[in-house]
């Protein structure tokens, strides 16, 4: 009977190489998404399910950067705990490097560059209700090869299923070359502690870390009962371009029109956020989109799918379904720029000497298309 309050526990370790060269200098969970960092909004998810203590898993390289924007926890509702773990082996060893801050109590387990569509509220609720020894959410997937699955037990006859369920999970497949359902492990888990014995039990997989669907398939092997939530909803793990772009997109379209800043001779269409203190001058913003505060735009057009971090110039371009990080500057461009992303600083512009030509400083792992 589970009468201890879930804490939380949120993994924020990680390189993020898949997203390099931005993550040289940031940690992969603080790029934003629609202006706001993807560690906020499972931040956020915790604190309307109803969770308080939140701890976040942090590792030694990025750990201060990630203290320092997410803070105690107080604007959020919650109260942050920071547990560093000196190495990445693994999401179960992650589990036990959090043991002492968990210490009996259930919590939900949180993938810190994953977005759920709706949050994690009713997972949450069919966990208090149903009581199981641990709760996974699996999502239907056209690749199921390339993630964690989920082989379900069948309904017994008479049986009425739970809601959002198909099955107790009898089975977990890490990447399988021949998968049996498209049933893929989304980067949300509920657990009671005991999955602290199992994650003891399991050894290290090939690839030298504790692996959550190994410990998981511990406890379905040792009789505990171990229950899925199919969600319906959309679920992005934003480790790559194309996945961010794909988040961006997808929270851009619940946006609500907010017009804070100013307009000069500037037009707006569709659902645009412009923050405090921006300035738009000859500017054509067609959303949806957001702008962020102090931003400056001039002779341009902003494009649908397009967030525009605080303190960026953009000036005679156009710029859609992008993302661009604080303080970027884009100048004088002749074509469009488009499905791209822009860390911190960055300055792109059209050089006026002749002859015309290409000049680029690029950091490692860089991805530049001129079309």
């Amino acid at each position: 009977m589970q009468t201890q309050p879930l804490k939380g526990l949120i993994l924020s370790g990680g390189k993020g190489t898949r997203l390099r060269p931005i993550t040289h200098t940031s940690a992969k969970q603080l790029v934003p998404v629609a202006n706001k960092p993807v560690l906020f909004y499972g931040i956020e998810a915790m604190a309307q399910a109803g969770i308080e203590d939140v701890g976040i898993i942090i590792a030694p390289e990025t750990g201060p950067e990630i203290e320092a924007a997410a803070g105690d926890g107080e604007r959020f509702g919650v109260r942050i705990s920071y547990i560093v773990q000196d190495e990445p082996l693994g999401l179960a060893h992650a589990v036990l490097t959090a043991e002492p801050f968990l210490g009996d109590s259930p919590f939900v387990m949180y993938l810190g560059d994953n977005l759920l569509q709706g949050g994690i509220s009713e997972l949450v609720a069919a966990f208090r209700e149903h009581q199981p020894d641990a709760l996974i959410l699996l999502t239907p997937v056209p690749d199921p090869e390339n993630y964690g699955v989920a082989e379900l037990a069948p309904h017994t006859a008479g049986e009425v299923p739970l809601t959002g369920t198909g099955g107790q999970v009898v089975r977990l497949v890490e990447k399988p070359s021949k998968p049996a359902t498209d049933l893929a492990l989304v980067g949300v888990y509920m657990f009671t502690a005991a999955v602290h014995d199992a994650a003891r039990a399991i050894k290290p997989s090939p690839r030298g870390e504790l692996e959550i669907t190994d410990a998981i398939q511990h406890l379905v092997d040792s009789g505990l009962r171990v229950e899925p939530h199919i969600v319906r909803g959309w679920w992005k793990d934003t480790g790559r371009l194309e996945d961010m772009l794909e988040a961006n997109r997808l929270i851009l379209d619940n946006l609500s029109e907010r017009i804070e800043g100013e307009l000069v001779d500037s037009q707006v269409e569709g659902r645009v956020v412009i923050e405090r203190s921006a300035r738009l001058e000859r500017t054509t913003v067609r959303g949806p989109a957001i702008i962020g505060a102090g931003a400056r735009l001039s002779d341009c057009y902003v494009g649908p799918y397009t967030a525009i971090g605080e303190g960026a110039t953009i000036t005679g371009s156009e710029v859609e379904h992008s993302i661009l990080l604080a303080g970027c500057t884009v100048s004088g461009l002749e074509g469009r720029m488009e499905s791209s992303l822009l860390g911190r600083n960055v300055t792109i512009r059209r050089g006026d000497r002749q002859p015309r030509a290409y000049r680029f400083l690029v950091g490692d792992n860089s991805d530049i298309s001129i079309l």
